[in-house]
């Protein structure tokens, strides 16, 4: 059988494969190391489950409105208020089945085919893929470690064309940790005034900050909000990754475009999930606090074992749960008569040879770095960095 062109065009999420091989070599009994997981390896609070539980048992199982209980959209109101300082209506926002839905509604609702959307490298893996699969042409704003992997405005000023419908902007940033703050954000927005220019600003990541403070392109620039949707979800601030709850803010035309999406889709997000997440938003943020203090633990355990690797240099993430090294200074030697062209032969001799997993920066945009996540335990950061260490010493030149 013949499979679309769409479908044939889409490459895997790189993210979701190594953890997949990871979790597959650990069944078979291979000790394998993982920092391939881009979520918390902590278990959802206690509260949060038994608001599920409790919806469970009040037998809310059926389905509610399509982009989420009205209770939710309340609970969205009050976290967007608490956290950006900005009012939305109920409808105003939605919610999906977790961030990653939300964006894809996004880009299903605003592109036409041909239409660009700027994406600043490195990016998350999936932003390309979404807007190419709805026909939109994903244009890619190169941003490197010279620039500390925080877009521009002249980086962005070059990227946009006739043809540019948004730019989606992911502050802090997956892969690099990298974080935009209010002035460079404020110098951003600037660039968009004046334009019909969409700013898709995912901010997943917008409480897990170890320097300085969140900022969002909104509070820098209040004016934009007929151009911002803001992309925010429970899944890495709550570790509710599997709950699958996202949610977006911004102009109620696009958000009402979103839902109808979703109504031939995949109607309401589960309807006890949703109860979880009103908890989650709404309710005591001490659990929060608490993972964000062992994450900044584990960044400095991490990015400074990574820093004492020959070749290997490491810049401190800001935010999120991620370590972004370059491993350039390996590419050209020798194991076992294979030759280390790039990041994806690094990763794969990685995982052969050290039992270690990382995601390669190529799928990023980024074919000289290399993902690490310390969504894991401090003994793992510690031992993984060993066995990384001892496996580069085996190359040659």
């Amino acid at each position: 059988m013949k499979l679309s062109n769409r479908a044939e065009s889409l490459k895997p999420s790189a993210t979701l494969a190594i953890t997949s091989k990871a979790k597959q070599l650990k069944a078979e009994g291979v000790d394998v190391i993982g920092f391939g997981a881009g979520e918390p390896d902590f278990a959802t609070p206690p509260k949060i489950v038994e608001a599920a539980i409790e919806s469970l048992k009040a037998g809310e199982t059926h389905y509610t409105p399509v982009g989420g209980s009205p209770a939710l959209k309340e609970a969205i109101v009050k976290f967007i208020k608490r956290e950006y300082g900005i009012d939305y209506s109920a409808a105003e926002v939605t919610a999906s089945c977790g961030a990653k839905h939300t964006l894809y509604n996004i880009f299903m609702a605003i592109l036409d085919e041909g239409d660009e959307v700027v994406i600043p490298s490195p990016y998350w893996v999936s932003y390309p893929e979404q807007v190419a699969l709805v026909g939109g042409v994903p244009v890619i704003a190169e941003v490197g470690e010279e620039e500390d992997f925080l877009l521009t405005p002249e980086i962005l000023e070059a990227a946009i064309t006739p043809k540019t419908k948004a730019i989606v902007i992911n502050s802090p940033s997956n892969p690099s940790g990298a974080m935009l703050d209010g002035e460079r954000l404020a110098a951003i927005a600037k660039v968009i005034e004046g334009r019909d220019i969409l700013v898709i600003s995912d901010d997943i990541y917008h409480k897990l900050v170890y320097e300085g403070e969140f900022a969002s392109i909104l509070t820098a620039a209040p004016s934009l909000k007929d151009k911002v949707i803001i992309v925010n979800g429970v899944s890495k601030t709550y570790a509710m990754t599997g709950w699958r709850i996202g949610f977006a803010a911004g102009p109620k035309e696009i958000i009402s475009a979103m839902e109808k999406i979703q109504g031939q889709s995949t109607s309401n997000p589960t309807s006890f999930a949703q109860k979880g997440a009103v908890e989650a938003m709404v309710g005591d943020q001490t659990c929060v606090a608490d993972m964000v203090e062992i994450f900044k633990k584990r960044r400095k355990l991490l990015v400074d074992g990574l820093n004492e690797i020959d070749k290997v240099s490491c810049q401190m993430p800001t935010g999120a749960f991620y370590a972004f090294p370059s491993i350039a200074g390996y590419f050209g030697a020798k194991f076992g008569g294979k030759v280390m062209k790039d990041s994806m032969d690094i990763a794969a001799f990685l995982l052969e040879e050290a039992k270690v997993a990382v995601v390669p920066g190529t799928p990023f945009g980024a074919p000289t770095n290399m993902r690490l996540s310390y969504a894991t335990s401090e003994k793992n950061i510690i031992d993984g960095v060993k066995r990384i260490k001892e496996a580069f010493a085996k190359l040659e030149f």
